[in-house]
């Protein structure tokens, strides 16, 4: 069923999205190896029988992720390494000198109170009742759904879990984990996620972040079993993880029971004409917990994030967790499944991501 859904969908891609990921595939799996010159976009799309359009719009893609770089009067090179090692790159950055300001977009509030009143008539007393440990079902399934379409993310809806913000599940990723685990950060981050894994008992490793990502060699050496990161636009510094980068993230986790914590805040307004890849999506070891919240995309006064756990992770959180009840209420839940069922949610981050492209 997925796999008749994604060739669904794939019909479904704008031509240029469809050779972005033909492309890529070739680029990952080495047919167009690290230096190595594209095709010009005439000839690249007189072998597609496309036009050079079409071509400019999926090299830009490439270009955005860290696949490819431009050079004047001269064309498009692969600068992506899988297996090369653990790519080097420029200067550690520091904290004064590297800061970005994070910026609300608001929701449109006149939708925000109609899909209120809706889901207090649809689900009149029901909206007082407890949710499930794990969050309202409705609610996970539109997430799921939601993720699945933007996201390349395909996973049931028992690995996704709704709690009230990103510190709350930190704490229960800790519980996860036990407290014995070694976690290692960027440095600099947000300051919340160093301060909640401390407060739980577990030591943390910060490591250096430079212009691509964190520092190949404090990688290489720490000693830490779990990785979190945010690969798009890591905060404070506003540094986004290459796709080089990413695959090193990929490797060092490949080894022994690694796993990576991927704080996927804020990407979803990213400027790229199609959603941000993940690590989630790219990594095939069942390694990754994916984390995103609805603080920016909706509102900073709705205390509703959620986590989807790798399937393997799914039992052990069950196990040792699955005690806990959901700490966002029911009615705050439904109200979050409406805005995503309905479209309303994608429509304000398409608006959102059309603005800061004029801007």
């Amino acid at each position: 069923m997925q796999n008749s859904n994604k060739a669904s969908n794939d019909k479904k891609m704008p031509q240029y999205i469809r050779i972005y990921d033909r492309l890529k595939k070739n680029i990952i799996s080495g047919d167009y190896p690290y230096g190595t010159r594209l095709p010009s976009r005439k000839t690249m799309a007189d072998e597609m029988h496309v036009s050079v359009i079409t071509i400019k719009h999926a090299y830009e893609l490439l270009c955005d992720e860290g696949y490819l770089e431009p050079k004047e009067r001269s064309g498009y090179y692969v600068i992506f390494r899988k297996e090369d090692g653990f790519v080097s790159t420029a200067k550690i950055l520091s904290h004064e000198s590297h800061t970005y300001q994070r910026t609300t977009y608001a929701f449109p509030f006149s939708v925000l109170t109609k899909t209120m009143r809706k889901v207090v008539n649809d689900y009149g007393e029901a909206i007082l009742e407890r949710p499930a440990n794990k969050g309202c079902e409705e609610t996970r399934e539109a997430i799921r759904k939601y993720l699945a379409r933007n996201r390349n993310i395909h996973v049931d809806i028992s690995q996704i879990i709704i709690g009230s913000g990103a510190e709350y599940l930190y704490n229960l990723i800790v519980g996860l984990f036990g407290k014995d685990t070694v976690f290692a950060l960027e440095s600099p981050s947000y300051k919340k996620i160093e301060q909640v894994y401390r407060m739980s008992g577990v030591t943390c490793q910060m490591l250096p972040l430079e212009e691509n990502g964190i520092a190949s060699s404090a990688l290489l050496t720490t000693t830490a079993s779990v990785l979190h990161i945010s690969p798009y636009r890591s905060f404070p510094s506003g540094v986004t993880a290459s796709a080089s980068k990413k695959y090193e993230y990929i490797r060092w986790a490949a080894q022994g029971e690694r796993y990576i914590i991927e704080d996927d805040f804020e990407s979803e307004f990213s400027i790229s004409s199609k959603p941000e890849e993940t690590m989630f999506a790219i990594s095939d070891r069942d390694n990754v917990i994916y984390m995103n919240s609805f603080s920016q995309t909706i509102s900073p006064s709705l205390r509703a994030a959620y986590m989807v756990l790798p399937k393997q992770l799914t039992e052990v959180f069950d196990e040792r967790l699955g005690f806990y009840s959901c700490t966002v209420p029911t009615y705050e839940q439904l109200v979050i499944a409406q805005l995503i069922n309905s479209g309303d949610f994608e429509r304000h981050i398409n608006r959102v991501r059309r603005s800061k492209r004029k801007a």
